[in-house]
């Protein structure tokens, strides 16, 4: 049987995976002295980029700082406790989002005018646009944390500041930050409360 079809059977993940994924996984702020490769990079976007989104639009961009002197463009722009964990890091994605994705609409929808039905209605791409960068953020997280590596997602920095830095046309607009790496156990913090189903969940 093709495993790859969409109608193959699907089976629930192995604890051990769920495991990897959410259940032991944490917000590091603390990374061992390891490197990421470019190749590991590239094999996490591979996957990330595979979630759904609004019309397979794909609007998230992911700027992935792998160099202390591209961090240290980042540092002053950080709220101070973000800022040492983050220099250090061996890799911050500023996940940004491209306002003009519907450019390339023609190659990866099948209805290639919607192109200019969505560059007519700024509101719905605005939207869009929002929406789906955060999910691809979202999906880059899990596909990290399938590889092995460890994640530190931040909203504690001035996006205006970062956009003018890192994207001075104003096409991309950082939406949040996050360090990816190997995490040191020790930077981890106790896990917090989280709400009951019955508290977070209505069943209708």
């Amino acid at each position: 049987m093709d495993m790859t079809s969409p109608t193959a059977p699907r089976f629930p993940l192995s604890d051990a995976a769920l495991r990897q994924l959410f259940l032991d996984a944490r917000t590091v702020n603390g990374f061992l002295d390891e490197p990421v490769p470019q190749a590991l990079l590239e094999q996490v976007y591979a996957l990330a980029c595979m979630g759904p989104t609004s019309m397979n639009c794909q609007p998230a961009r992911f700027v992935m700082l792998t160099t202390r002197a591209a961090r240290e463009r980042l540092e002053p722009l950080l709220m101070p406790g973000n800022r040492a964990k983050t220099v250090a890091a061996p890799v911050c994605v500023i996940v940004a989002t491209d306002s003009r994705f519907y450019e390339h609409i023609p190659e990866i929808w099948h209805d290639a005018s919607a192109r200019d039905s969505l560059a007519a209605d700024p509101a719905l791409c605005e939207a869009m646009a929002a929406r789906s960068s955060t999910l691809g953020g979202a999906y880059l997280m899990l596909a990290a944390r399938s590889l092995g590596l460890d994640c530190g997602p931040m909203s504690g920095f001035d996006a205006d500041a970062v956009n003018a830095e890192f994207f001075p046309d104003g096409r991309w607009r950082a939406n949040f930050l996050v360090n990816l790496g190997y995490g040191d156990p020790a930077s981890v913090y106790p896990r917090n409360p989280r709400l009951p189903f019955a508290t977070a969940c209505r069943v209708l």
